[in-house]
């Protein structure tokens, strides 16, 4: 198997400097430096009203990296936003707030026929799509009715739990992303993931070709710095 990719989020990044109107340019800044520390591809996230991240923002990412993802809800005007960035992949999820939050698990009966179109749109640009999704088997068969080709397995409601409940939880999560790659899903993992909580999900799906990391690896890195974190975080993939 190929080295899993590591693909940090500067979403809050992007929160801070909208709170403390920082100078200069703080997204580019961070992408480049976790780029060169080893990071696969960098992500950030979109809400509707294109803040604290914009259109801008979108299209100094993609001139600076080789590598640039895009977590957004399967919304037209950031279907726009997305067609003009550009980038290598869509992460379809919930909607991101303008706090740095959200981007959790997609709704696929909440969006319903208006999911294909936006799947189809993107793909027809070059642009692979994949959706967040909760790790459990019915969340996989939905992906695959969306004519999905990839899934990130959420893993935020998980990473706190107790041992014991941690192990329980684990096995469906592990079959979650069996079935996946049954269903010829590639898979991933995000949600709140750092150094500490990833062995066991990394255990539990040993198939996962990326793994997201966000505001725990940003946390790390004001200690260590984006090169020290990014690092760290490699050599446990």
């Amino acid at each position: 198997m190929s080295m899993r990719q590591l693909i940090p989020a500067l979403d809050a990044i992007a929160s801070l400097r909208d709170q403390v109107l920082l100078l200069g340019s703080p997204l580019t800044a961070a992408a480049t430096l976790a780029e060169l520390a080893g990071a696969s591809a960098v992500r950030i996230g979109v809400c509707e009203e294109l803040r604290p991240v914009t259109d801008n923002d979108l299209r100094d990412l993609r001139q600076v990296l080789r590598g640039f993802e895009l977590r957004m809800p399967p919304m037209p005007t950031l279907v726009k936003s997305a067609l003009e960035a550009r980038p290598d992949r869509v992460l379809l999820a919930s909607e991101v707030r303008s706090s740095g939050h959200g981007g959790g698990p997609l709704d696929f009966t909440a969006w319903g026929s208006a999911l294909p179109p936006v799947i189809r749109t993107l793909e027809e640009a070059g642009i692979e799509v994949a959706a967040r999704i909760p790790a459990h088997p019915e969340a996989v068969k939905a992906a695959r009715t969306a004519d999905l080709r990839a899934v990130e397995l959420e893993t935020g409601q998980l990473v706190d739990l107790p041992a014991q409940e941690l192990r329980s939880a684990l096995e469906p999560f592990a079959d979650a992303a069996r079935l996946a790659a049954k269903l010829g899903l590639r898979v991933g993992l995000g949600g709140r993931l750092d150094g500490h909580r990833l062995l066991p999900f990394l255990e539990a799906a040993p198939g996962a070709e990326w793994v997201a990391v966000g505001r725990e690896w940003v946390a790390r890195s004001l200690l260590v710095g984006i090169d020290g974190a990014t690092r760290d975080l490699r050599s446990l993939l």
